[in-house]
C-alpha cells in the first residue's frame, strides 16, 4: 500500500503565498518508480491537475493556469514533494490533493504518469484564499 499525507494548507490573502508538503510511505512505494502530483478541487467544480514531478527529479509538468506562479519540488531522500504557490487568487481556493502513480520508464527518461493515471491519493488539505 501507499500512504500520502498532505500538510501546509491554511488561509492566505489574495496575492499571498503558501507551501504545501506531501509525505509518501508504504510497502508498495518505490521512489524510483513514482511520479507525484498535486490536484485541486473547488466546491462544485471538477478536479483539476496542478503540477507533477518525478521523485528522482529531472522532469516537471504544470497546469496552464499555474505556470509561472507555482513550483513543484521533490526531496528524494525523504519521499516528499512540495508545492510552492505564489500570487494566489480567490478562484484557487480548493482542497489540494497529493497523488502518486507509477511510471514504467526508468528515471532519466523524462516521463511522468498520464494525468488520469494517478492511483494513490491523500486526504487533501484545504487552501482558503480571502480578500
Amino acid at each position: 500500500q501507499v500512504q500520502l499525507v498532505e500538510s501546509g494548507g491554511g488561509q492566505v490573502q489574495i496575492g499571498g503565498s503558501l507551501k504545501l508538503s506531501c509525505a509518501a510511505s508504504g510497502r508498495s512505494f518505490n521512489r524510483n518508480e513514482m511520479g507525484m502530483a498535486w490536484f485541486r478541487q473547488a466546491p462544485g467544480k471538477e478536479r483539476e491537475f496542478v503540477a507533477a514531478a518525478r521523485l528522482t527529479g529531472g522532469v516537471t509538468d504544470y497546469g496552464d493556469s499555474v505556470k509561472g506562479r507555482f513550483t513543484i519540488s521533490e526531496n528524494y531522500a525523504r519521499n516528499k514533494v512540495y508545492l510552492q504557490m505564489n500570487n494566489l487568487n480567490s478562484e484557487e481556493m480548493a482542497v489540494y490533493y497529493c497523488a502518486a502513480g507509477r511510471v514504467k520508464e526508468p528515471p532519466g527518461y523524462g516521463r511522468l504518469p498520464y494525468r488520469n493515471a494517478y492511483v494513490y491519493w491523500g486526504q487533501g488539505t484545504q487552501v482558503t484564499v480571502s480578500s
